[in-house]
């Protein structure tokens, strides 16, 4: 397919200088360019996200009076124990 696409003349020159020093065309360069950019964002989208564990410290559950319900309070108790 012929389509037409903007490209910065920096970027371009850089294009045009990789398939001079590689034999090959620049037509050939953005195209395995966009492949391989179509294929990492394949590979990060199909990928399941990683599960993950909560890690808690200490023993027997809440300290007397706290209620993880009630933010105020627990703002209250975090400042009375800093």
């Amino acid at each position: 397919m012929r389509t037409t696409i903007r490209l910065d003349d920096d970027l371009m020159r850089a294009v045009k200088r990789h398939a001079l020093e590689s034999g090959t065309t620049v037509t050939a360069i953005i195209s395995q360019s966009l492949r391989e950019r179509l294929q990492r964002h394949r590979n990060r989208t199909s990928s399941p996200p990683t599960a993950l564990s909560l890690v808690t410290t200490g023993e027997g559950g809440l300290l007397p009076g706290v209620d993880l319900d009630d933010s105020a309070a627990l703002i209250e108790l975090m400042e009375d124990g800093a």
